[in-house]
């Protein structure tokens, strides 16, 4: 891998490209605080497609901004997902009177924080419906069981169609469908010479010399298999196409190709690749898919679409556009013709571009967005607290909270990284400076939990994000409620819990603060009795000890586990137990 880079670290980097890219795109605008790329010439009468996520993959999403793709793209930092507030910002600047579709590639930061963002848009009104876009072949269905399969290149076809599909006024509910039917018809397998090198950074792994690994992924993550000699580029892709292809692997055979489909291919460049070996690749790919699989693609696309910085690899995507049709009923033409369609997003192939004109209605809608949450929720049925019953509580629960710090941190480092003990003060710190200012007269519930959600949304993390779009999603299903009661509250916790499974494949037994979280809500829900949940908190959050983790950073401390006479409790569920039977005691005094 080349580590060599004219800029010394990644500070700044992002915002310069997204500068650049806006300058010579005259369609787009830049929204630079929030790293929002954004059409201006987006009618608010088509439904608005937003997508995004890590830098470093471009000139995905930012370069496919534009009529028939995406009405907005964010940027997070380099392999890191853009926070929820930049997401906000995102579904503002693309106001939508039919609906706005989220496109999420499958990696937990993204989920979370795209959920939540989702979540707070529908609070206020925004009708918001998200596709999960995961088409990665290497991992198979036994690993991929609880997280689901990976978001590689594949995603650029789901935007394009459904970019196009908005841009040609169909209905949000079809546009929805289109997306999630065309997502379960696409295939990919990456390969790899060595990994992508980040800007700045000392410490990297390297692939051996003289070998490539099929299956890495565009983080650097592990592949499926390291072949060592470098294989001949013919059986690289003959191993590739066997992984996409073979109907016998059952781990594997995802898409089903029958003779006469009419099928894709994408070929990215991971970006480290020169042109002329890409395309000599492509033309491998072609000719072994018509001799092997009798396969001939309809649509071929070839080029740097999703790259994973300066890695010398790339990817193959098969798209079974015959399937799509058929599952959304329409011909294989009307989904070529989606795909034929221009747009003026410069990444995608043979784009057509004609001068902006920028929609006036769009503009005074996308100011109109920027009101306050207030504004957007005077039809809801207001609940109102006593701020100082509700603060003592609160207090009492952040204190205990605070006070188990050490035994959180403890835990963490025994199986983590060590920031849990940290995140969990940090944020509670944050709440009672609340109740001395913003909280202390505060007396409408929504409002009261959309502050303490900010608060914990701000800490940031999967368990930070975990825990704001469950307050959200709670909050968005109190309102329902005619008065606020243990009645009330056990209705819209376990509702809750619903909406938060949506963004997270974490279940009861994974080692994570839903050991916590799915016992309350469910003893609540059966009993609507406060101190039974707790309880059932508590003792899910101790049956987490000596637990397998399946989710985070704690899957990959092996070697630490084997040095522990007994592994800890997970710190999240933990610290979200103590919380919980805090608060309880606050509210009994």
């Amino acid at each position: 891998m080349s580590t060599r880079h004219f800029f010394s670290d990644s500070t700044g980097v992002v915002v310069r490209a997204l500068i650049a890219l806006t300058a010579r795109n005259p369609h787009m605008q830049l929204d630079e605080t929030n790293r929002v790329v954004y059409s201006k010439t987006h009618s608010p009468s088509k439904v608005s497609v937003i997508s995004g996520g890590g830098s470093g993959h471009e000139p995905a999403w930012s370069g496919y901004v534009g009529d028939g793709m995406l009405a907005a793209a964010v940027c997070g930092e380099i392999f890191a997902s853009p926070s929820t507030k930049q997401i906000m910002s995102a579904i503002k600047n693309v106001p939508s009177e039919n609906g706005i579709i989220l496109c999420i590639t499958n990696y937990t930061g993204d989920m979370l924080h795209f959920g939540l963002a989702r979540e707070k848009a529908l609070a206020l009104g925004y009708k918001v419906s998200v596709i999960s876009m995961s088409e990665d072949a290497a991992l198979g269905r036994k690993k991929a069981e609880y997280v689901g399969r990976r978001g590689l290149a594949g995603n650029l076809l789901v935007i394009k169609l459904v970019g196009t599909a908005s841009q040609e006024s169909w209905p949000f509910e079809r546009v929805l469908e289109l997306g999630r039917q065309c997502n379960d018809q696409l295939v990919t397998m990456g390969t790899s010479l060595d990994h992508c090198h980040v800007l700045g950074r000392t410490h990297h792994e390297t692939v051996p010399e003289n070998s490539c690994v099929l299956g890495m992924g565009i983080h650097n993550e592990p592949g499926l298999q390291t072949l060592t000699p470098i294989p001949t580029a013919d059986e690289v892709i003959k191993r590739m196409l066997l992984f996409l292809l073979d109907p016998n692997d059952e781990d594997r055979a995802f898409v089903k190709f029958s003779p006469g489909d009419e099928v894709a291919l994408l070929v990215n460049n991971f970006g480290g690749m020169s042109v002329l070996e890409l395309d000599a690749m492509t033309s491998i790919a072609l000719s072994q898919l018509e001799s092997d699989w009798n396969i001939k693609p309809v649509r071929i696309y070839s080029g740097v679409m999703e790259a994973s910085l300066n890695a010398p690899g790339f990817s193959l995507t098969l798209g079974n556009l015959s399937g799509i049709a058929r599952s959304i009923d329409v011909s294989v033409e009307e989904i070529l013709h989606l795909l034929d369609l221009p747009t003026s997003a410069p990444a995608w192939p043979k784009s057509a571009y004609s001068g902006p004109k920028s929609s006036n209605e769009s503009e005074r809608l996308r100011e109109g967005a920027y009101k306050t949450s207030e504004e957007g929720l005077t039809n809801d049925n207001r609940l109102k607290i006593n701020p100082a019953s509700a603060n003592k509580a609160l207090a009492k629960a952040c204190n205990r909270a605070i006070a188990a710090e050490p035994d959180i941190t403890k835990f963490d480092m025994q199986m983590g990284d060590g920031d849990c003990g940290e995140a969990v003060k940090s944020v509670c710190d944050a709440i009672l400076k609340k109740l001395s200012g913003v909280l202390s007269s505060e007396t409408d519930l929504n409002s009261y939990l959309e502050q303490i959600g900010d608060s914990v949304e701000d800490v940031g993390g999967s368990l930070g994000a975990i825990l704001a779009i469950f307050l959200a999603a709670f909050s968005n299903n109190l309102r329902q409620a005619q008065e606020l009661n243990v009645e009330a509250v056990a209705k819209a916790a376990p509702a809750a819990l619903e909406n938060l499974k949506l963004y997270t494949s974490a279940r009861s037994g994974d080692r994570t603060v839903m050991d916590t979280l799915i016992p309350f809500c469910e003893k609540l829900q059966n009993t609507n009795d406060l101190e039974k949940a707790v309880e059932a908190a508590e003792k899910g959050a101790e049956n987490t000890r000596g637990m397998q983790a399946r989710f985070g950073r704690a899957t990959y401390v092996g070697d630490k586990v084997e040095g522990l006479s007994e592994m800890p409790p997970d710190p999240g569920a933990w610290a979200a137990a103590i919380f919980l039977r805090g608060y309880l005691r606050g509210l009994q005094k």
